[in-house]
């Protein structure tokens, strides 16, 4: 069996350090987290797939140990400058999870030579807009943040994306809800920082471009998420032909921290499928 040793560092990308880990052979598999986590959301994923898979995950400038910096930068060209450090040029599996799906997806689209399938967890394409029902607890968001009470705001964050629809916080995995309070607290605080200016991943939104994606593509979404990223889903599913959509129980925005078993057995049957003839 392949080795699963993890190797780690840091890949300078203009003034920036981009944290990573990479370890396992094959196909490369890039996991790329939400916007409220960092690569830890992937811990119960990472060592799992690098038994058949190269799998690489990193910390998006701006979070987690990738600390921002002043300057203009664009979450894709992060991403591509970090795979070509690397030597990852052939084609990869790409799983993102809210944010890192949409990153993902854009880069599919736009970099359709180097992608191989795409797995969308709880996320939606670049540009779409919605007529969906938004959570008062967002304003609630926006008011901490606006007095700086940044432990209020991850906490009401932790409630709309980790404990999410009809769900309590006690009803949920305490430890992983944990986790991503810590995560995107850390977030939180580089923010505040307000260094560097990210632009677009593209000029181009892949909302009006699903239409192009030609390889496999797994929706995975939790039924706890919130009424948009539920809608999102069904859109993808309406505008690719080579879509497919699996729902997990009593999960919401972070579903593989939810539940990590079932996530990797859903994720493993649609890995196999790719693998066959």
């Amino acid at each position: 069996m392949p080795t699963t040793q993890a190797k780690s560092g840091f890949v300078k990308i203009d003034k920036a350090q981009i944290y990573y880990e990479i370890a396992g052979q094959g196909t490369p598999l890039v996991m790329i987290h939400a916007g409220v986590a960092d690569s830890r959301q992937w811990n119960n994923e990472f060592a799992f797939f690098a038994r058949s898979h190269r799998v690489v995950r990193y910390d998006m400038r701006g979070f987690g140990k990738s600390a921002p910096v002043e300057g203009e930068f664009s979450h894709m060209g992060d991403l591509v400058a970090l795979l070509d450090a690397l030597g990852l040029h052939e084609p990869l599996i790409l799983m993102g999870c809210s944010m890192g799906g949409g990153l993902a997806m854009d880069f599919a689209l736009t970099q359709p030579s180097r992608a191989k399938a795409l797995i969308m967890v709880d996320s939606g394409p670049s540009g779409l807009e919605l007529n969906v029902p938004v959570s008062a607890k967002f304003a609630e968001v926006e008011k901490a943040f606006n007095t700086g009470d940044l432990d209020l705001v991850s906490e009401l964050e932790t409630q709309i994306w980790f404990d999410g629809v009809g769900r309590t916080p006690e009803q949920v995995n305490q430890p992983m809800r944990k986790l991503l309070f810590e995560m995107n607290r850390q977030a939180l605080a580089y923010e505040v920082m307000q260094l560097g200016k990210r632009l677009p991943n593209t000029q181009v939104p892949a909302s009006g471009r699903l239409a192009d994606l030609r390889i496999p593509v797994l929706v995975i979404v939790g039924v706890h998420d919130t009424a948009y990223m539920l809608a999102s889903a069904d859109y993808m599913i309406e505008k690719i032909g080579s879509a497919r959509k699996v729902t997990i129980e009593d999960a919401a925005h972070l579903p593989n921290m939810d539940h990590p078993e079932k996530f990797r057995q859903i994720f493993e049957i649609f890995l196999q499928g790719l693998a066959s003839p």
